[in-house]
């Protein structure tokens, strides 16, 4: 039988490379950060391996250390699951779900307790998160983004949105607009970040839509997240372009109108990537099935066709 490293070592060395520091690997064990340094330093011994790069009094994680980390975390994970239920416990499955951040702040926040509700208490982590995110490190399940930034990992695509213009009813001037009527009333734009030539302009809108809109495809109010520029219309401030996944709800309760019929598809389709070491969890296949159907339920809705 070969013979194992010290199971104190490991776990030291799992707690200090996944918190990024001795100290805090320290706080976590309640040990001292000279017992952290001192058990990482037999186990590299035991394996013949350095484990972490000391350099100019700071510690870099080296390729063996890199390959080790997630799974002597997925492993103590396990033996702490174990544990609670041994020690009668109520087991709660553990789940880290990343998407963008406007999805996190209202979308998904919002319809967490339906799944809940349907498939019961779980332990969820809802991170928003810009592409790319880091899979291992951060021990994610399920990652929602726009477009297949992860070939390494299982992906599918889920669903394919489009923008609307959209507004309050209540907007000053407001009618049933066609594209002329519409470079007449305040605009809200959105910077979508990195990914932005990806999602129409409403320079591409009014292109789409046979209009030259002069300066007024630059005037307006501006938002760097699609939930900030849907909160600026809501609140009257002007039109806005807004995926249908995002304003669907809005339209259908009333707070937002549809001034223009004309969309524009995006380019992309979202996606849902789950790493190897998730996909057979149960939550996990509970948690696709109803974010995938969530999803196309929005994007499907009836005020958007």
């Amino acid at each position: 039988m070969v013979a194992l490293p010290s199971l104190k070592g490991l776990q030291a060395f799992e707690a200090a490379a996944r918190t990024g520091s001795f100290a805090a690997a320290a706080e976590e064990l309640s040990v001292s950060a000279a017992a952290i340094s001192q058990l990482i330093r037999t186990v590299e011994e035991q394996m013949g391996r350095k484990l972490f790069h000391r350099v100019n009094r700071r510690v870099v994680l080296s390729e063996a250390g890199v390959e080790m980390l997630p799974r002597l975390t997925m492993a103590f994970q396990e033996i702490g699951s174990v544990s609670r239920e041994l020690s009668g416990d109520a087991f709660r499955p553990r789940l880290v779900v990343s998407v963008p951040p406007s999805m996190a702040m209202g979308w998904l926040s919002q319809r967490l307790a339906g799944f809940v509700a349907s498939h019961g208490a779980a332990d969820i982590s809802l991170r928003g998160d810009d592409d790319p995110v880091p899979f291992d490190r951060e021990l994610i399940d399920i990652r929602l983004s726009y477009g297949p930034h992860y070939r390494e990992h299982p992906t599918e695509e889920i669903v394919r949105d489009a923008v609307y213009p959209v507004c309050a009813p209540q907007l000053p001037g407001m009618i049933k607009a066609d594209g002329d009527a519409l470079a007449g009333l305040p605009l809200i734009h959105t910077d979508w970040g990195p990914t932005g030539a990806s999602f129409p302009s409403w320079r591409n809108w009014f292109e789409a839509a046979g209009v030259e809109p002069g300066r007024a495809a630059q005037r307006g109010l501006s938002a760097n997240s699609s939930r900030a520029a849907l909160d600026l219309a809501i609140s009257g401030l002007g039109v806005a372009l807004a995926q249908g996944v995002y304003c669907a709800e809005a339209v259908e309760d009333g707070r937002l109108m549809r001034p223009a019929e004309r969309a524009i598809a995006l380019r992309q389709s979202y996606c849902l990537t789950i790493p190897e070491r998730s996909a057979r969890r149960d939550v996990v296949v509970a948690f696709r099935d109803w974010l995938i159907n969530e999803c196309r339920r929005a994007v499907g809705s009836p005020t958007l066709c």
